[in-house]
């Protein structure tokens, strides 16, 4: 008995050290997996970062190139889809670019970016109700940081499918939600000007530049609505702001195209 006693503790001491062993090499590999996970992911991240930018620059072949190689480093990563998405939009191809869009949505179902980027999809390419629905999604996840230009975006793509009254809710939707928002004041007070309202649209522009900064997008606006309203001093008070102010400025120069058409 006595010899099986010594035998048998050298063996579970031996068995043990090779346990740990095992487990050291095993924590060690797991290590280096991770690291490198790590990295592609990085690199993913990286990829699709420099393929917007490059789609932005309008060098599509590159921007492709790089947004490829993201998708092979990380294929779940959702921004990575939903900027291919954009690219194949671009490209011409809207099945693909709508499959791509509707695989980052199916990554990150609750992410108001990759909801917004496919909802403006949507409206550019003329399916104005699910668009707008998505926007209206957006708009209504807590995540979202800016509700407010879902809102505007929804006024948007309804306004260019001729469904004024609807983009009109939307826009006074946006304005309750940041009165601030000059694209949902210049997207409401155009739509009025559109429809000869003149009174309301100048009392609106006046109301927002009189309470936060100016754009030239208003100054411009403003200038049309005094005009149509035979305000010419008011008129002549936007235009000097839109000049002084916003100098250079392409409403500047349409101002310019306006007072001095060419002979």
């Amino acid at each position: 008995m006595k010899q099986l006693k010594n035998f048998v503790a050298p063996a579970m001491r031996a068995f043990a050290a090779m346990a740990i062993l095992a487990a050291m090499l095993t924590a060690c590999d797991g290590g280096g997996g991770n690291q490198s996970r790590i990295k592609t992911q990085d690199a993913a991240v990286y990829n699709t970062q420099l393929g917007s930018t490059y789609m932005h620059q309008g060098e599509l072949a590159v921007a492709k190139d790089k947004l490829d190689r993201a998708v092979k480093q990380n294929p779940d990563y959702a921004p990575a889809h939903s900027a291919r998405a954009s690219l194949y939009d671009r490209l011409g191809k809207p099945d693909v670019a709508d499959s791509e869009f509707r695989t980052a949505l199916h990554l990150a179902p609750h992410d108001p970016e990759m909801i917004n980027n496919y909802a403006v999809y949507l409206c550019q390419n003329g399916r104005t109700d699910e668009g707008v629905k998505r926007f209206l999604e957006a708009a209504g996840n807590p995540l979202y940081r800016t509700p407010e230009a879902a809102y505007t975006n929804a006024g948007v793509c309804l306004s260019a499918a001729k469904r004024d009254e609807e983009a009109r809710a939307q826009f006074v939707k946006a304005l309750q939600t940041r009165p601030d928002n000059a694209e949902a004041a210049y997207q409401l007070a155009n739509l009025q000007f559109r429809h000869k309202e003149y009174p309301q649209a100048r009392a609106l522009i006046d109301a927002f530049l009189a309470n936060f900064p100016q754009t030239a997008d208003l100054l411009l606006l403003g200038v049309r609505v005094a005009r149509a309203q035979g305000d010419p001093i008011a008129g002549q008070r936007f235009a000097r702001k839109l000049q002084t102010d916003f100098a250079g400025s392409e409403q500047t120069r349409a101002l310019s195209a306006v007072d001095h058409p060419p002979g």
